[in-house]
């Protein structure tokens, strides 16, 4: 059985556009070889920026919701997806120590974690599993601290170790299946 490609009207080769095509081919051969060559294409400007809850979906109103003039349902995510969204929030707004959020929006470890839950990913629970997490990693690393709010705001603390801590937490919480 042979396919054909049924293209409508607007789009069929005509005897115009096929002598394009000759032209453009007989330009093509004119050119040297390495102008030819075909290589894939890198953006010089570097990778595209993402928001920060890419790959997720966004909590979605139901006519309910819409009737009962109430926020969105929650997105459901993982203890693991929310450590994960943290850290993606916190790389786009910025970090701060000290304070839960400064005038710019840059926020801390707790405020980032505030922000995407009010963002409608999780739940209270969900976050506060997470912070269990964090924890059980600032002990395991051996890191006395209190809570995670007093490693993000201890003097010694960058936010690359932020981020860190995230990712294995984010990691412990996946490799247990939460």
């Amino acid at each position: 059985m042979n396919a054909t490609l049924l293209l409508p009207d607007s789009l069929s080769l005509t005897p115009e556009g096929s002598a394009l095509v000759a032209e453009i081919e007989a330009y093509l051969a004119t050119l040297p070889v390495q102008a030819r060559a075909v290589v894939p294409l890198i953006c010089n400007f570097g990778s595209t920026i993402q928001r920060w809850n890419a790959g997720f979906p966004q909590p979605r109103l139901s006519v309910l919701d819409r009737l009962a003039h109430r926020t969105a349902r929650p997105v459901d995510v993982s203890v693991a997806d929310h450590l994960r969204l943290t850290s993606r929030y916190l790389a786009e707004v910025g970090w701060v120590q000290g304070k839960l959020w400064d005038a710019s929006g840059r926020v801390c470890l707790l405020g980032a974690q505030a922000a995407v839950l009010l963002n409608g990913y999780g739940t209270p629970y969900t976050v506060g599993r997470a912070r269990n997490q964090v924890m059980e990693v600032l002990h395991t690393t051996g890191r006395a601290a209190a809570s995670p709010d007093v490693f993000n705001d201890a003097p010694g603390t960058r936010q690359t170790d932020v981020h860190r801590l995230l990712d294995r937490a984010s990691a412990r919480a996946h490799s247990l299946g939460i």
